[in-house]
């Protein structure tokens, strides 16, 4: 099985701590030396495992952008 490799290209924020020190981050990420993507995923500490997650081109990501902040404008 073939090891998959990444790099993270830019740490953008850390969205939550777990009570095990697993955090929720979105970064930008290059999966296998490809073009870096958006990524949502938890990673443990030291970035030693990481957990599923979603990875997102920059058109995906404006385009949640857009759907969240229409989501949250319209709770008010």
């Amino acid at each position: 099985m073939k090891e998959i490799q990444y790099k993270i290209v830019k740490e953008i924020a850390v969205l939550s701590t777990s009570d095990s020190s697993y955090t929720k981050e979105i970064n930008l990420i290059s999966w296998n030396g490809k073009e870096p993507k958006y990524d949502v995923r938890s990673f443990s500490p030291n970035r030693e495992k990481c957990g599923k997650g979603i990875t997102l081109t920059a058109d995906e990501a404006a385009a949640l952008l857009k759907a969240l902040q229409e989501e949250l404008n319209s709770r008010d």
